[in-house]
This record gives structure tokens, C-alpha cells and sequence, in this order.
């Protein structure tokens, strides 16, 4: 490697940096019923602590993706599409996310529940809907064919998690939200990992450079189709396989709810999602 490569890593990782700050002062900014500080440091909030981090997982995903893309002849010209389409893809990772909790968690205040309820089920579940939608960000931005393809890309993928989410909320033998604001960690886990697995699966579908319309968006639709269909046949396979004799949903849902039987339903979501990528 040599010292042009190496200060050129160095001037890529600067631009970064200075993109996380301006995320977190986003992030800061659109959620001022709370001061991260306080709630970690003086309240211990571990909920807050859940979502916040799964939108700092989310937006180095985004900015990975990002700094992953084509090259162009100068350095220069470089830095200037990262500092574009990274400050594009902050902004469409927020308003993903919004819309998103707008959508599946429609029944209550998500913010009040993780600051005020100090809800971890829902700390956990505000996480992995920031990683899975800075996958589906990444995905979309990543490759060759320009700003439209991309922003198409985007809200297709998004389209695609909120019926997951809705998906998941149907075949399951509990209520989704019911048991969200019971405070039900396992639940939350387990549907932290349902988001995280298809937005990977929503990632690889929108990610590679784009060719024709009809070959992006066939090989776009055949992914989500997979996982959709992928969705009620992991969690059978999670209960009769990795746990069989018992049901992961009557863990999760019993008096006291079986975090272990969340994380392996999690898992097994996550664990999906790769091998379809390494697979299909």
C-alpha cells in the first residue's frame, strides 16, 4: 500500500467521523424529550440505550455503504459524493425510522415508552428497526446508477419491512403491541431480530449496481417474495428444531417471558438472512 493510499484512508475516515457527529446531532435534534447524557449516565436507562445504539449501528452501516461505492478519478470528486450521499443517507435514515414506528408501532408513543416506561422490549425492538433500515439504506445507495434508482430502491425496501413487520405481527400467537408495552423483553428481542434479518435480506436485494429497470426490480421483488415467505417457515423451524418439545411463543409470553427463547428466535431470523445471501 502506498503513502497516497494511506493518507487518502486516512482523509476517507475524517469525512466519516465528521458525518457520525453530524448523524448524532440529527438524531439529538428530531428527539428532545430526552438528554442522552442523563439517561444513560444519572438514570441508567437501558432501553434509551438500546435504541441509540442501534441507530449509531445503523448509520455506520449507511456510511459504510456509502464509502463502499464506485470510485471516480480524483480524490476530490470522492470526498464530495461521501459527503453528499452521506448526508442523504442520514436523512433518509431518520425518516425511514419514523415512518416505520409510525406505521407498525402506531398504537402508543415509542419515545415515551423507552424514556418515561423505561421499556426495554421496546428499546430493543426502536434498535433493530435502526439497523434494519440502515441496511436497507446501504443497500440502496451502494453501486453504480445514480440518485433515482437508488431513492427507489429505498422506499421499496422500506415498503417491504413495514409488511414484514405487519406480516409478523399476524402469524405470531400474541399480540405484537400488547406485549411491547407490557414490557416484554423477549418479544422485543425476537421482533429486533425479525427487522434486522429482513433488512438484510432487503439489502442484498438493492444492492449491486443497477442494470435496466426490469433486471433491478425482478431480482428486488424476488428477494423480498423469499423472505416474506422465508418469515412464517423460520420461526416453524425455530420451534421444532432448535427447541423442540416446546414453543418459543409460549416462552416469550409466559408470566415471567424467556429472554433466551427471544434472542434464539432473534438468531435464528439473523442466521436466515445470511444464508440466503450466501445461498440464493
Amino acid at each position: 500500500m502506498s503513502v497516497d493510499q494511506i493518507l487518502t484512508g486516512f482523509l476517507y475516515l475524517a469525512v466519516v467521523l465528521v458525518l457520525l457527529v453530524i448523524g448524532k446531532w440529527v438524531y439529538d435534534g428530531l428527539h428532545r424529550r430526552f438528554v442522552l447524557r442523563v439517561e444513560l449516565v444519572e438514570k441508567d436507562n437501558l432501553a434509551v440505550a438500546l435504541a441509540v445504539a442501534g441507530y449509531y449501528l445503523g448509520l455506520v452501516i449507511v456510511l459504510g455503504g456509502v464509502v463502499s461505492g464506485p470510485a471516480s478519478f480524483s480524490v476530490v470528486d470522492d470526498v464530495i459524493g461521501l459527503v453528499i450521499f452521506g448526508l442523504l443517507g442520514i436523512v433518509l435514515l431518520n425518516c425511514s425510522a419514523w415512518i416505520n414506528d409510525a406505521l407498525v408501532f402506531s398504537k402508543f408513543d415509542n419515545e415515551k415508552e423507552i424514556v418515561e416506561d423505561r421499556n426495554v422490549g421496546m428499546g430493543a425492538a426502536e434498535g433493530g428497526n435502526y439497523v434494519a433500515v440502515g441496511l436497507i439504506t446501504a443497500g440502496a445507495m451502494s453501486g453504480e446508477g445514480g440518485l433515482l434508482p437508488g431513492l427507489v430502491f429505498w422506499l421499496s425496501g422500506l415498503v417491504a419491512l413495514i409488511v414484514a413487520g405487519l406480516l409478523y405481527d399476524k402469524i405470531t400467537s400474541y399480540d405484537l403491541h400488547d406485549q411491547i408495552e407490557k414490557d416484554n423483553v423477549a418479544v422485543g428481542v425476537a421482533f429486533a431480530g425479525v427487522l434486522v434479518g429482513f433488512g438484510n435480506i432487503i439489502r442484498l436485494a438493492g444492492a449491486g449496481d443497477f442494470v435496466s429497470w426490469s433486471e433491478s426490480l425482478t431480482e428486488f421483488g424476488y428477494y423480498t417474495v423469499v423472505g416474506l415467505i422465508l418469515l412464517p417457515l423460520i420461526r416453524i423451524f425455530a420451534d421444532k428444531v432448535l427447541l423442540p418439545g416446546a414453543s418459543l411463543s409460549q416462552e416469550m409470553v409466559k408470566d415471567r417471558p424467556n429472554l433466551g427463547a427471544g434472542v434464539i428466535e432473534a438468531v435464528s431470523y439473523l442466521a436466515a438472512s445470511m444464508l440466503i445471501g450466501l445461498t440464493l
